[in-house]
């Protein structure tokens, strides 16, 4: 009986010894390697090191936004083993209510312990350097320095650019942002969005070694982050910033065009967006509601977003497809004597007394409403919508950038399917003069000028040039692309552009306000109405609220005998294209020149009076 008992006590005892063993080996040398890795974890922490993105620069390669260092406040759960006690501290340093700092850890709390989470962004030098002295007693607390937007213009071309914001964990789910942490940045809108993955870079990653409290004992390696790429815009800063100082104060957008490329030198909404509150990548929640309830829109970029009725912008549409329709030919005359009766209505013109026997040219050097109505009885809204939608009009253009809007050319077929009510005759000769159902985006009309001047060719808008390496190595250019030619003849092109000369120059012309005198300018000037005239009726200009005034449009080129650019302007409830509008385009165009050494800068030069022209109806 005892032997039995030792023999299975022995037996027990091998049993155990060689699952030890066995474990032991397991540990050991089947998962060694993997267990060793760990080990070198818990003394190892890896830093990521977020990477400079890339410069965006002018067509001429001066640089817009570079970057600078950004210095934030971080927490690490893992290294704090009396957190309430770190975080009132910091609240304290950080002149922060603690409530704020807690919200922040709450949102974080998911993430894993190891991970940092931000507490404040863009501290000042001071308050860094407290937190620095006071380091032993803020155990987790520790300065992340990434490099930030530095804005060189402040908000220049703001809409254009766009701004960064914190990854959200929506995009993190996404398959492009799968090398991407949270507290990452990236681009939010605008050409930093667009663009991202030639921006970003590529993080570098620093290997500490810490004890066992969680501080820094030295640095093992370090592999530095690869900065982004750089992206030359076609923009000209000094096109921009023209433009920007002479929209100063007013609401809308000015666009500005190379005629045979496509090559968008100027793209300007106002008000702009405040690219400075999204430096850090986040932005307060008051500064966001301001920008929410603004009534002038500083979120919508009013240059391929804002959708407004052409007014008489639109008749070198009509007047176009007239012509090659061959309804008109450029003798053909109308009488006007301030207004046409159509059915039970009559539609007047904005020269109340009339203009008399007009024919096409005069017609539309002075905008006679009258001769477009005649024009538009004979040709119908579906010629002109066919003209129109050659032109790109009541179409997205086919820029890169996000949410741009189509516009609207009505047709019988539109009405039908849209409204299920047939087409009244009528409604054709609010079209043919850019009213009714009709609208545009600016980008939109400076398309369709550059393509009527350049002798036919619908160019795609472009707005990036090329984008280089950090080294200088072109890594892919843009070229511009051609979408056809659109309808209408050379005659039909060239009666247009003299006639749209003399909208600038000719004594009765609607924007004698732009003249240059040693230029030769063409271009259209356009009122479009916001609400019916019955509203406002009896009203002085200065009396009618804001809200209900009148936009105000020119659309035009230079140099007239070669067309080289096209410049756009919208001024939101500015009442009068010539008087609002045309100074904004004049400013682009004598800066163009300038440039180009045609004409010398003179800095007390101020531009000519304005001439108030009567309102388009």
């Amino acid at each position: 009986m005892l032997k039995k008992r030792i023999d299975i006590a022995m037996a027990i005892i091998i049993f155990s010894a060689a699952l030890l063993l066995t474990r032991l080996w397991y540990l050991q040398i089947y998962r060694g390697d993997e267990y060793a890795k760990l080990a070198e974890r818990n003394r190892i922490r890896i830093q990521t090191i977020a990477a400079p993105r890339g410069n965006i620069l002018d067509r001429n390669g001066q640089p817009i936004i570079t970057n600078r260092p950004h210095f934030n406040v971080v927490w690490n759960r893992e290294d704090s083993p009396n957190p309430d006690e770190v975080i009132k501290d910091l609240a304290r340093i950080l002149n922060e209510d603690i409530s704020v700092l807690l919200d922040r850890i709450r949102a974080a709390s998911e993430n894993p312990r190891y991970m940092l989470t931000r507490l404040k962004e863009d501290i000042e030098w001071e308050t860094m350097a407290a937190i620095e002295n006071k380091k032993l007693s803020l155990p987790g607390v520790s300065i992340e320095v990434i490099p930030s937007r530095d804005y060189l213009f402040g908000d220049f071309a703001s809409h254009l650019i766009g701004y960064l914001g914190e990854i959200s964990p929506s995009e993190l789910e996404e398959i492009r942002y799968s090398t991407y942490a949270s507290g990452d940045q990236v681009g939010k809108q605008g050409v930093e969005k667009i663009f991202e993955e030639y921006l970003k870079g590529e993080k570098g990653r620093n290997f500490l070694e810490v004890d066992v409290h969680g501080f820094q004992q030295r640095q093992i390696q370090r592999q530095e982050p690869y900065p982004g790429n750089d992206l030359h815009l076609t923009l000209d800063i000094e096109l921009q910033r023209a433009a920007e100082e002479a929209m100063a104060g007013k609401a809308g957008a000015v666009v500005a065009m190379e005629v045979d490329t496509g090559n968008l030198l100027v793209m300007a909404s106002t008000p702009h967006l405040p690219l400075q509150e999204f430096s850090g990548g986040r932005i307060l929640t008051s500064v966001w509601n301001r920008l929410l309830t603004d009534p002038l829109n500083p979120l919508l970029n009013k240059t391929i977003q804002g959708q407004y009725p052409p007014g008489s912008t639109f008749k070198i549409v009509t007047a176009l497809a007239a012509i090659s329709e061959g309804v008109i030919t450029p003798d053909t005359t109308f009488f006007c004597s301030g207004g046409l009766h159509f059915g039970n209505r009559r539609y007047g013109c904005w020269k109340r007394g009339g203009h008399g026997t007009v024919n096409f040219q005069r017609a539309l050097t002075e905008s006679c409403d009258v001769y477009f109505y005649s024009v538009g009885q004979r040709l119908g809204v579906d010629n002109i919508a066919k003209y129109a939608n050659s032109l790109g009009l009541g179409k997205k253009t086919g820029i890169e950038l996000e949410h741009e809007k189509g516009g609207l050319i009505p047709s019988k077929a539109w009405k039908q399917k849209r409204l299920k009510q047939k087409w009244q005759d009528g409604e054709t000769l609010s079209v043919a003069i850019g009213q009714g159902y009709v609208s545009t985006t600016p980008l939109q009309l400076c398309r369709m000028t550059a393509a009527v001047v350049n002798g036919g060719t619908l160019y795609r808008p472009r707005m990036v040039n090329r984008i280089t390496a950090p080294d200088g190595k072109t890594l892919k250019t843009f070229a511009p692309v051609s979408e056809g030619k659109i309808l209408g003849s050379a005659n039909s092109f060239a009666r247009i552009r003299d006639a749209l000369v003399g909208v600038v120059n000719s004594a009765a012309g609607t924007a004698k306000v732009v003249a240059i005198p040693e230029v030769l300018i063409g271009g259209k000037t356009g009122t479009a109405q916001v609400v019916r005239l019955a509203q406002v009726a009896g009203m002085s200009e200065k009396e009618i609220p804001y809200k209900y005034r009148d936009h105000a449009w020119f659309t035009s080129f230079a140099p007239a005998e070669k067309p080289e650019i096209a410049v756009t302007v919208l001024v939101e409830h500015g009442q009068h294209g010539g008087s609002a509008a045309g100074p904004v385009a004049r400013a682009v165009f004598k800066k163009y020149f300038e440039l180009k050494g045609v004409i010398k800068p003179d800095p007390e030069a101020t531009p000519p009076a304005a001439v108030p022209e009567e309102k388009e109806e």
